[in-house]
C-alpha cells in the first residue's frame, strides 16, 4: 500500500496543475499569535510546503515529511532552509519532547495523534485539520476511513492518555469555504502540551 500511495502521490504533485504552493491554512494565520517563534517544527504530511515556509517565516526551523518525492523535491527547491523527509508515515518514527509545533493538514492517520503529542515540548503547540465525514455528500467516493465522525477529534484530544497531557485552545468543526469549487467538512483543534 505505502508504494502505492508513494505513486499516486507523486502522479498528483507531477501533473495536476492546480498544485501550486498554496497559502498557508487559514487556522495558522488566525492563530499566529499562539505560535513560538523560535525552535523546531514538524510539518506532518507537508504536500508543497505552504503551512511549512509559513512557520519558516515566523522564526522556526521547520522539518517536513511526506510520501511524495515530487512533493518534496518542489517544496525543498522552493524553501531552501526545509528540511524535508521522504518517508512513509505509517512506519515513521517521531522522536518525544522535540518539538515546539507540530502541525498535520488534511492527512488522516489516528495512530499519530498520541506520537505526535509526546513529540511536542512542554509548552509546544499542535495544529491539527482533517476532513469530516460530511464530505461524502459532496465526494461520495472518498473512503470513510480517513475521514472524521462528528466530535471524534475532540473527544481523543479531551480523553484517555491524550486529554492527560493537552490542554484545547481552539476546536471547530464543519464547513469552510476554499478555492476550489466546493467547500470543504473539517474539524479543526488546537492544543498545547501541558505536561
Amino acid at each position: 500500500m505505502p508504494t502505492e500511495d508513494a505513486i499516486r502521490w507523486n502522479s498528483r504533485y507531477q501533473e495536476d496543475p492546480h498544485n501550486s504552493f498554496e497559502l498557508p491554512r487559514s487556522l495558522l494565520q488566525d492563530h499566529a499569535d499562539i505560535i513560538p517563534t523560535r525552535g523546531l517544527a514538524l510539518d506532518v504530511a507537508m504536500g508543497l510546503g505552504g503551512n511549512a515556509n509559513y512557520l519558516i517565516q515566523l522564526g522556526l526551523q521547520v522539518i517536513g515529511v511526506d510520501i511524495s518525492f515530487i512533493a518534496m523535491s518542489k517544496a525543498k527547491n522552493r524553501f531552501p532552509t526545509l528540511m524535508a523527509v521522504v518517508a512513509d508515515l505509517a512506519n515513521f518514527y517521531i522522536p518525544q519532547n522535540t518539538f515546539n509545533v507540530v502541525i498535520n493538514f488534511l492527512y488522516l492517520q489516528r495512530g499519530l495523534w498520541l506520537p505526535m503529542t509526546r513529540a511536542l515540548k512542554n509548552g509546544g503547540v499542535l495544529f491539527i485539520e482533517c476532513l469530516t465525514d460530511d464530505m461524502l455528500a459532496v465526494h461520495p467516493d472518498i473512503n470513510p476511513v480517513y475521514l472524521l465522525k462528528p466530535g471524534e477529534l475532540m473527544h481523543a484530544f479531551s480523553h484517555d492518555e491524550i486529554g492527560t497531557s493537552m490542554e484545547i485552545l481552539f476546536y471547530s468543526e464543519g464547513w469552510q469555504l476554499t478555492t476550489t469549487s466546493h467547500p470543504r467538512a473539517v474539524a479543526n483543534i488546537i492544543a498545547r502540551r501541558s505536561t
